[in-house]
């Protein structure tokens, strides 16, 4: 795998060649994945600990560092038309993103969150930027602290693109500062995110414009090197959509 650079496609393909390779892809493969590709943003999350399982699973980590999940609409986010998820050759993670997205009194909390991966939908509509992310420790966060102090319910049709658990709407919680929506270049408002109960994060926004005032961010790229990675091209259209039902070769369930 290493003299492939640990291609995420052949991985994916080699996971889904018969139930050994994939409890391997799955024990041991999908981890060392993070590793190589995105070291630092893996060891932030894991705390040094490489043997230690990550929340949600390394299959889902993998699948949210490499796969943008596309979006369909929600009753906080109205589309034209669905957009299916796709592999991205490289991404951008950020701190200074993530805590755009904390309440004040969450910002001890650690989220990392992509730069919008940019679709096209038609002439007559803005932009459609569809991000995500993924919180260190999110069982012991204030994140989640407030969405229980809050009675937020979770999402009946809903459902994680990345782990396949149960989501809050952070739109109906009340828990969307004002500032994620400038961080991501759209309009007040005119966002919609969720956070599953592993802490994976994913959501869309119509992008406008990006102001020139943005300060420095601690960046962690996917592409093998930290802090250069580009964001996220649309890459075309991948057969696996978000709510599909197809073994993607991350992990042993249908997406």
């Amino acid at each position: 795998m290493e003299s492939m650079k640990w291609d995420v496609k052949v991985l994916c393909l080699t996971a889904s060649v018969c139930r050994r390779l994939r409890a391997t892809a799955k024990r041991l493969l999908w981890r060392e994945l993070c590793l190589f590709r995105a070291p630092r943003i893996t060891e932030s999350l894991s705390n040094g600990v490489h043997s230690s399982r990550m929340l949600g699973g390394w299959p889902s980590l993998a699948k949210l560092l490499f796969f943008c999940g596309g979006c369909n609409s929600t009753r906080n986010f109205v589309m034209s038309r669905s957009k299916p998820g796709h592999f991205v050759a490289e991404s951008r993670f950020s701190k200074t993103s993530g805590m755009s997205f904390l309440m004040k009194r969450c910002r001890n909390d650690l989220l990392f969150v992509s730069d919008p991966c940019e679709h096209r939908l038609g002439d007559q509509e803005d932009d459609l930027g569809v991000f995500r992310g993924v919180f260190r420790g999110f069982r012991e966060s204030m994140t989640r602290a407030c969405l229980i102090a809050r009675q937020a319910a979770l999402e009946e049709s809903e459902r994680c693109p990345y782990c396949g658990a149960r989501v809050w709407s952070m739109t109906a919680a009340g828990l969307v500062p004002r500032k994620a929506a400038k961080r991501l270049g759209s309009h007040d408002g005119a966002l919609e995110y969720f956070v599953c109960v592993n802490g994976h994060l994913h959501g869309t926004c119509w992008l406008a414009p990006l102001s020139s005032d943005e300060g420095e961010d601690e960046e962690f790229g996917t592409d093998g090197t930290d802090g250069t990675g580009n964001s996220s091209g649309d890459g075309g259209d991948h057969p696996t959509a978000r709510n599909g039902f197809r073994y993607d070769g991350f992990n042993d369930r249908n997406t």
